[in-house]
């Protein structure tokens, strides 16, 4: 597994809409490595591809529940309810804000198998999926910050 280096708020990447993964090869397992390393490596809990630079819909999460999700082509199907605490970023790194989102979300996704998979997401796993998912479109946490 190789590191990969996060890209940081200003690099025009960040702002792009990534690309549906048409296929699963060994390459994106790889990547997918790299991701939950990179993450790791940062102390994060979740990192979506166009933060080390690629516009796949790649992202890995790991909030501490004893899941690493490695979610490919992610969709949020359902949401819920609302939660509103304090986000960080590793791309936008010095910052934290308030930031509303769903305290329940549903998201659907193909797994590094080929597994179409569905979660059921509450509290700190919505919040990160969210978030990771807003990447992949190239929204970042500010953008949604409560301004005061």
């Amino acid at each position: 597994m190789a590191l990969r280096n996060i890209r940081i708020n200003g690099d025009e990447i960040l702002r792009k809409k990534s690309k549906e993964v048409t296929k699963i090869d060994d390459r994106i397992k790889t990547l997918l490595d790299d991701m939950v390393d990179t993450m790791y490596d940062a102390d994060g809990v979740g990192l979506a591809a166009p933060q080390i630079g690629i516009l796949k819909r790649l992202v890995v999460i790991d909030v501490g529940d004893d899941n690493v999700y490695k979610m490919i082509n992610p969709k949020i199907i359902k949401t819920s309810g609302k939660q509103v605490d304090k986000e960080g970023c590793l791309s936008v790194p010095d910052i934290k804000g308030i930031v509303k989102r769903p305290k329940n979300v549903i998201v659907v996704y193909t797994d590094e198998n080929g597994d179409e998979k569905t979660l059921d997401a509450e509290d700190s796993l919505a919040r990160c999926v969210c978030h990771e998912l807003d990447h992949l479109d190239g929204i970042l946490f500010i953008d949604k910050m409560h301004k005061e």
